[in-house]
């Protein structure tokens, strides 16, 4: 089939992150798909190579051209109007409107399995009487999945720490790794200052943009204590294999949390922090999913709002938790399998 998947770009690794493995998994299926973006500049150093069957456009070229067999609306970025109006107009020439999905916001709360799979009738604008269907990615078996692109775990297993950590020039003698990717965490320094008490040998892998000015922002009377591995911009193949070379993961945003508990290493979820404080429901629910200990939960506030916890470390504990998680949502299809059944019943 013919897929037009729709991103408006807020956090340009997470919107844009999820639109492209979504785009390039629906491809690797056989699928021919056109991704519109308002802001595509990511991509250059996301996936550079690009990938077999994803054409990349921009948003308004998109005006007017004949949808394909789904469209898909990714986060609730609203369609044009001109967009609405060639939906509407294959509707009628077709005897059929094209599938148009609204692929929501990943979230472990119970209400996903309720919403999930349900129509939404467009009660104005051009598209007036046609419907949409809401997709929910996430956890358990009656929503929609989690990406996950065929054979990624076996290649997790085959994956050469040492080998990977060579190639990048990365320095390691058998010390405790940690990714940073974050915002700017109310825990960042409590927790920094708490591994240096531990006395503990620690490795920190700092990737570009906002984690690393964080990282700057802090005491030079802190950091000059840390060793630190300033890391470029990474593809998201080599982002998955950064995950994969740390004992834990400080993660942001909707696409690392899911390549995170692929990996299956012990992680914390900086979470978006929204007005009305949703995201501490979501935080729960989705520590609740994972089935996380105690001291899991405490280093989860602490990170997230300067709750008291921020010397939690117990790696054993979390990697079992992470583990065994990882393993019963590996036992679910993927979003890109359930999406495509989706679409053909």
């Amino acid at each position: 089939m013919r897929w037009d998947i729709f991103c408006k770009v807020i956090d340009n690794h997470g919107d844009i992150g999820v639109c492209w493995r979504l785009a390039a998994g629906l491809a690797a299926r056989g699928e021919h798909v056109r991704l519109w973006v308002d802001d595509a500049s990511a991509l250059a150093w996301m996936a550079p190579q690009g990938a077999p069957g994803v054409d990349v456009g921009h948003w308004d070229a998109a005006r007017g051209v004949e949808p394909g067999d789904v469209v898909v609306e990714a986060f609730g970025c609203d369609l044009d109007d001109a967009v609405q109006s060639a939906i509407a107009t294959a509707a009628r020439e077709r005897g059929r409107q094209p599938d148009w999905i609204n692929l929501e916001y990943l979230s472990a709360e119970a209400w996903v399995e309720r919403c999930h799979a349900l129509p939404s009738p467009v009660l104005a604008g051009p598209a007036h009487g046609l419907q949409k269907r809401f997709f929910y990615p996430g956890f358990t078996t009656r929503t929609g999945g989690l990406l996950r692109e065929p054979g990624l775990l076996a290649r997790r297993e085959q994956f050469d720490r040492s080998a990977w950590l060579r190639a990048r020039g990365i320095r390691w003698n058998g010390e405790s790794l940690a990714s940073l990717f974050c915002y700017e965490p109310p825990g960042l320094l409590p927790w920094l200052e708490a591994r240096l008490a531990s006395g503990e040998p620690l490795r920190l892998l700092v990737t570009s943009g906002r984690a690393e000015r964080a990282i700057r922002a802090l005491p030079a009377a802190v950091t000059s204590r840390l060793d630190i591995e300033w890391l470029p911009l990474l593809p998201q193949v080599e982002y998955d294999h950064l995950l994969w070379a740390c004992d834990f993961n400080f993660v942001r945003g909707e696409d690392s949390v899911v390549r995170a508990l692929w990996a299956g290493q012990p992680f914390a979820w900086h979470i978006y922090p929204q007005d009305d404080d949703a995201h501490r429901a979501k935080l729960d629910a989705f520590l609740d999913r994972i089935e996380a200990p105690a001291s899991l939960r405490a280093l989860h506030a602490a990170w997230n709002f300067g709750a008291a916890g921020a010397d939690a470390w117990d790696l054993p504990a979390w990697r079992h938790s992470v583990g065994a998680a990882r393993d019963a949502m590996a036992q679910q299809d993927d979003l890109a399998t359930q999406l495509l059944a989706f679409v053909r019943r």
